[in-house]
């Protein structure tokens, strides 16, 4: 709850116009030339009250011109992954025919991805600029609304003029793409395994094993067997390309929300991996399934990861032979009953797979 004077300092950061210091000088200043003028009768007196006190009008109309007709627009990447800095561009146009813009702050909020600062000495009319800044979107999701504050002490100093302005077109974050801790060493740990499953009889030369009953004689290498004393064969790699399944159960518990963060950037992060090196990845929840490449790319799964949320529904995870299947679920023990775990080429992530569940950076 906000003290008392959190709550008004928070109303005035809020105000369109704060007096400065300088401003607050000139008043207490405009205050005594009042007083002796009242006091004396003197006409000096009064011009000069006269002449401070339009100087002060002056300032007001002038501040609160130069922010009028003042618009911005945000040029963003395609492709956004949350809490990794992206460079985009930051566009000020003045809308004004002949009059220009002085001394301008343009400040974001940091929700909105940007909570620096530029400074623009002079926009002149109809003129565009453009300056590079850094973005930083700290969760996934959906971003309608962003929201930058225009500011201006000019000419005098005596006041600082604010205008709120809010750019409204929808950009969507991906699930972050930098591995938690764990996620290279499961990486590494899965491959491992879906390599142990291209085997076959035809293709490339994948390695030379030991001899296993009822196996073919034909591919027997008598030079390694001769070596080593014991019959050995040569393996060799599966025709077709590398296979993956990626199930993502959404029915979590309603205290499992880290863990399901956890598991959207995991499935993110090995989805994205595994593209890259040319795998056909499979992606399937409750209510979404796609394939890369044949039905979608690996961005139409980044942009279901970043806008899913928890629901209810049973996780059925078809029998795909073919692919190497990996299922996340914060409730494994139904899965594990109807022996999904005792199916070759599966592997069951629980709710124990993520040990540190904070995200870093």
């Amino acid at each position: 709850m906000l003290s008392p004077w959190d709550a008004v300092r928070d109303h005035l950061r809020q105000q369109r116009t704060r007096i400065t210091r300088a401003g607050l000088a000139y008043t207490a200043a405009m205050l005594v030339v009042a007083l002796g003028a009242f006091s004396s009768a003197n006409n000096l007196l009064f011009l000069t009250l006269a002449a401070m006190f339009s100087t002060f009008l002056v300032n007001g109309f002038i501040s609160k011109l130069g922010l009028a007709g003042l618009e911005i627009d945000v040029l963003l990447p395609a492709h956004i992954s949350a809490r990794r800095k992206i460079r985009a561009s930051v566009r000020v146009r003045n809308v004004k025919r002949w009059i220009p813009s002085f001394s301008i702050h343009v400040t974001g909020v940091p929700e909105t991805g940007f909570d620096g600062s530029l400074y623009f000495p002079l926009i002149a009319g109809r003129a565009v600029l453009e300056e590079p800044v850094d973005f930083y979107f700290p969760r996934r999701g959906a971003y309608r609304e962003r929201s930058f504050q225009f500011s201006t002490r000019f000419p005098f100093g005596f006041a600082d003029r604010r205008e709120m302005v809010t750019a409204r077109h929808e950009i969507v974050v991906y699930p972050c793409l930098d591995p938690r801790p764990g996620f290279e060493e499961l990486l590494i740990a899965l491959s491992g395994e879906m390599d142990a499953m291209q085997r076959g009889q035809s293709g490339d030369f994948y390695r030379i094993r030991r001899y296993e009953a009822l196996e073919s004689a034909r591919h027997v290498d008598w030079k390694a067997t001769a070596h080593t004393g014991e019959l050995q064969v040569r393996e060799f790699a599966r025709e077709q390309d590398q296979r993956v399944l990626i199930y993502l159960d959404l029915d979590v518990p309603p205290d499992s929300g880290d863990w399901f963060e956890a598991a959207i950037e995991c499935s993110a992060f090995l989805a994205f991996r595994w593209a890259a090196r040319g795998a056909r990845v499979r992606f399937e929840t409750q209510e979404f399934a796609v394939t890369v490449p044949e039905t979608g790319d690996i961005y139409t799964i980044l942009k279901y990861l970043a806008l899913v949320s928890p629901r209810r529904g049973k996780a059925v995870v078809r029998d795909d032979a073919m692919s190497f299947q990996i299922v996340l679920s914060a409730q494994p023990q139904p899965l594990a009953a109807l022996g999904l775990e005792s199916r070759a080429g599966v592997k069951l992530l629980g709710a124990d797979a993520f040990p540190e569940q904070r995200p870093t950076g």
